[in-house]
């Protein structure tokens, strides 16, 4: 029986730009040799996208007011493949196939709560071997701010959070698909079959594949022709004859079946020292996975917690700095008062007792006390007697 088959993968900025090429056919040379380019107006879309997937996203985070730090190496959206095997298809035919994928699509419109809104684009390839169905999301959860408020926040890693999250996945994809009347069988993420598809090229190079055939190609297991009995009574056993036309081709034969057999032999001992090498590859690939994604756990938590530190800091820094603006401000409004308080106690010291001009009066101030009531310039005149204290 054939498998109901969902895969996601997360895209950052640039990822998306290059799954926005290949998805929409945006280039004449496909490296995928499986695109039948005459087969590509068979495409069609469940949710066209009028834009890019960048600009999208771009267009859709602005008017959905979707909230979260947004970086430039940032997760800011997901790509789901929804698929099975050919016979599947070719069973089901023309309308039940497309059928399959609008259920697809529903599925993923109500899972998590997502919303079709916040689906960018869903199309159908028919143009390669196996019908599939691309589609692009933003990962939006529905949460509250700091204050208590509803919105909707762009977090990957809190939609998909929880290390069983795409066997949940799998599990809710074959339940609602299968009570559409599709008959299928559950598919296996990759987390569990650890399963990696290699090209039919690549692994003729891991095999040393063409070298083996060489050898297995070359290999004659033909037995020269032996003279009729007759004709050894003919030649009345002459010792020469039966020596040169029968023992000698035959033990020629024999040496160069054995070179050959050491030839292969010893091709063979590679490719099962290649195969022992690849299983503790394996092996070692999947202990490495799963220390990888114990340690991308890690480091996603370090980040929530400094990008909560760093909110907290920065908040404080711009609460200090308006405070000290603000103490700034009340510091200038001293000042200017004293200038003007100054400026009219000169008047009435002048007035008072007759004086005479203010200018003079400041005038023989200064010069007799050698300090300038202008403070900026008093200022500058104590930092210069200083310099040149310090110099002698």
């Amino acid at each position: 029986m054939s498998y109901a088959i969902i895969r996601n993968e997360k895209l950052t900025r640039t990822e998306a730009k290059g799954s926005y090429v290949h998805n929409e056919r945006r280039t004449r040379g496909h490296t995928n040799k499986d695109i039948d380019s005459e087969k590509t107006h068979l495409n069609y879309y469940l949710k066209k996208n009028e834009l890019s997937y960048i600009k999208e996203f771009d267009r859709l985070k602005k008017e959905n007011d979707l909230q979260g730090h947004i970086r430039s190496n940032s997760i800011i959206m997901c790509e789901m493949l929804f698929t099975s095997d050919k016979e599947f298809f070719d069973e089901i035919g023309e309308k039940e196939t497309k059928r399959y994928f609008e259920e697809s699509y529903n599925f993923i419109c109500s899972y998590k709560n997502l919303g079709e809104k916040n689906i960018i684009s869903a199309v159908v390839h028919l143009d390669e071997g196996t019908p599939h169905m691309h589609l692009i999301y933003i990962p939006v959860i529905h949460t509250k701010d700091k204050e208590g408020k509803e919105i909707d926040k762009i977090c990957c890693r809190d939609f998909w959070k929880g290390r069983d999250s795409y066997r949940q996945l799998q599990n809710a994809f074959f339940e609602y698909i299968t009570s559409k009347g599709f008959e299928l069988e559950r598919g296996l993420p990759v987390e569990e079959t650890g399963a990696k598809h290699e090209k039919i090229e690549n692994l003729k190079k891991i095999t040393n594949f063409e070298n083996t055939k060489k050898v297995l190609d070359n290999m004659k297991l033909e037995l020269p022709e032996t003279p009729n009995i007759n004709d050894i009574k003919l030649i009345k056993l002459n010792r020469e004859k039966v020596e040169d036309e029968i023992i000698k081709p035959k033990d020629k034969l024999i040496n160069e079946l054995y070179q050959e057999n050491r030839i292969l032999h010893k091709e063979l001992s590679k490719q099962v020292n290649l195969v022992d090498k690849a299983i503790k590859y394996e092996k070692e690939r999947k202990e490495i996975m799963y220390d990888n994604k114990e340690l991308h756990n890690e480091v996603d938590k370090i980040k929530s917690e400094y990008e909560e530190k760093a909110f907290d800091l920065e908040w404080k820094y711009k609460s200090k700095i308006k405070s000290l603006e603000k103490e700034n401000s009340y510091l200038n409004k001293i000042i200017d008062k004293f200038y003007e308080v100054i400026e009219k106690f000169i008047k009435w010291i002048c007035k008072k007792f007759d004086i005479g001009a203010e200018d003079n009066l400041i005038r023989d101030f200064e010069k007799e006390t050698k300090i300038s009531l202008d403070a900026e310039k008093q200022i500058v005149k104590e930092e210069i007697e200083k310099e040149i204290e310090y110099e002698r």
